[in-house]
């Protein structure tokens, strides 16, 4: 090949490296139509349509709302009656039980008889009582203990799965920027395979190089081809994951790089400390003892007595013949004879061995619970001491990828001038290749291995960042 060829084959090498590479950024470049945001940017998005987040805030909303019942026993109750009754009126010494399952009106105010009588009697009833509690013993407050408990267990849950889709949409977003990576290696990949075909056919057209260093380079160029393929819909891939973590109504989401600079890492004294103060797995279990515990006491409450206040204002009459007196006007049909009474009721359910069972069920219950709370007192430990060596492993791995990328590059560099002047063959400049397109992939890979476990970490000492202010206090406050 004389100068003027080798000049013209140089310059082609060129525009066509040129031009690849332009078309390698349009590539990782955001397709039209397609939002692209920082990771802050699809934080917030997701704490505001996450799907699960919204189902667990609802859930929450529905425990606060339930523990508002028990408390309502404190208001008063009216309740209003109205009766008319036909039926017969022997009077008896009988005496029997007043019992829910069965209705038996008072007839005690008529004459009584050795015999029955099938004619009926009319009876009216006209009535409004009001009942109030008075003092309960406990029984309320431990009633409302429970609800209140249960409102925690769902607080805790709803930041558990925030810290989840954190996590989610951390690793999705991170994803994309790992697959734009891979994509632009596989890109340079490509577009120098096309330059060395182009020098390897100038060569064999030449006479210069045999024809075996021009099928190794066309079959290099169409395994890159492949790999192109699939890392473009590898990152189509990754930007849809990211759309559906963060609940875009779009099919993809593009991730913005991050400017350039390394967070900082927390003490691993430090990450424990966090993990067991702060994770809501272990939120939940304490307040699952908690309820356990409210459910122990509220049954025991039930045999502890029962002080309420009894006011009626009542107008009634009965047709029956009375035992002394007269039938009243109206003969029943009209409650026309008023009555009042104003009383203090004082019940006590002194025995009830369903109760003292149930009690020691409940007993028996809350020692699981703290069997399960000691389970994930464990269990966040041992997560918050992986996620740490993780991201340390990962961290101290990255200065390693980061020369082993340098010495491809350098190597590939050389390899390129020995195949440029003729000195160096297909294989050795592929080998060079293949060692730089590997050391450009890991150190992608590495990368997302450190925000991966960042983000691990993150979610096991409750970094929160994706879940909406949640509501404190007590259903009542």
């Amino acid at each position: 090949m004389g100068p003027a060829t080798r000049f013209v084959a140089i310059n082609l090498a060129l525009f066509l490296m040129t031009g690849i590479g332009w078309c390698a950024e349009q590539l990782a470049a955001t397709p039209p139509g397609v939002p692209s945001m920082e990771l802050s940017e699809a934080l917030d998005y997701a704490s505001a349509h996450q799907p699960q987040i919204r189902s667990a805030l609802a859930e929450l909303a529905a425990r606060q709302s339930e523990a508002r019942v028990p408390r309502a026993a404190w208001f008063p109750q009216v309740g209003a009656s109205a009766q008319l009754l036909v039926g017969s009126t022997n009077n008896t010494t009988a005496s029997y039980l007043n019992v829910p399952e069965t209705d038996l009106p008072r007839i005690g105010s008529t004459r009584a008889v050795g015999s029955t009588n099938w004619s009926p009697s009319p009876s009216s009833l006209l009535a409004l009582t009001i009942d109030q509690q008075v003092y309960d013993f406990g029984r309320i407050a431990a009633q409302a203990s429970v609800a209140d408990a249960q409102a925690d267990i769902a607080r805790a849950n709803a930041e558990t799965i925030g810290l989840e889709i954190q996590l989610a949409v951390e690793e999705s977003f991170h994803a994309v920027l790992a697959a734009k990576e891979v994509m632009a290696a596989t890109e340079d990949a490509y577009r120098r395979s096309l330059a060395h075909r182009d020098y390897a056919k100038a060569g064999t057209k030449s006479g210069l190089r045999p024809p075996i260093e021009l099928t190794r380079a066309q079959a290099d160029v169409a395994l890159l081809e492949v790999r192109r393929v699939r890392a473009r819909t590898g990152l189509q891939a990754a930007r849809a994951s990211l759309a559906a973590g963060i609940g875009a109504g779009t099919l993809e989401v593009d991730a913005k790089a991050p400017p350039a600079g390394e967070t900082g890492t927390i003490a691993f004294d430090e990450a424990l400390r966090l993990a067991a103060a702060r994770n809501p797995v272990i939120t939940a279990a304490l307040s699952r003892v908690k309820a356990q515990q409210s459910v122990t006491r509220a049954i025991a409450r039930e045999l502890a007595p029962n002080l309420f206040a009894s006011a009626t204002l009542s107008g009634r009459a009965g047709g029956a013949a009375p035992s002394t007196g007269e039938v009243p006007f109206g003969e029943g049909w009209l409650p026309d004879v008023g009555n009042w009474h104003v009383g203090l009721v004082f019940q006590w359910n002194l025995f009830d061995m369903t109760v003292l069972a149930r009690r020691s069920a409940a007993k028996a219950r809350e020692g699981a619970a703290l069997a399960d709370l000691e389970l994930a007192r464990t269990s966040v430990t041992l997560a918050a001491q992986r996620a740490y060596l993780e991201l340390d492993a990962a961290q101290q791995a990255l200065p390693g990828l980061a020369s082993a990328l340098a010495a491809a590059q350098a190597n590939q560099a050389q390899a390129d001038a020995r195949f440029r002047a003729g000195l160096g063959t297909t294989i050795e400049l592929a080998d060079a290749e293949s060692l730089l397109t590997n050391a450009q992939l890991e150190l992608a890979i590495g990368r997302f291995t450190v925000a991966r476990s960042r983000a691990a970490l993150g979610r096991v000492i409750a970094e929160k960042r994706v879940m909406p202010p949640l509501p404190k206090g007590k259903a009542n406050e």
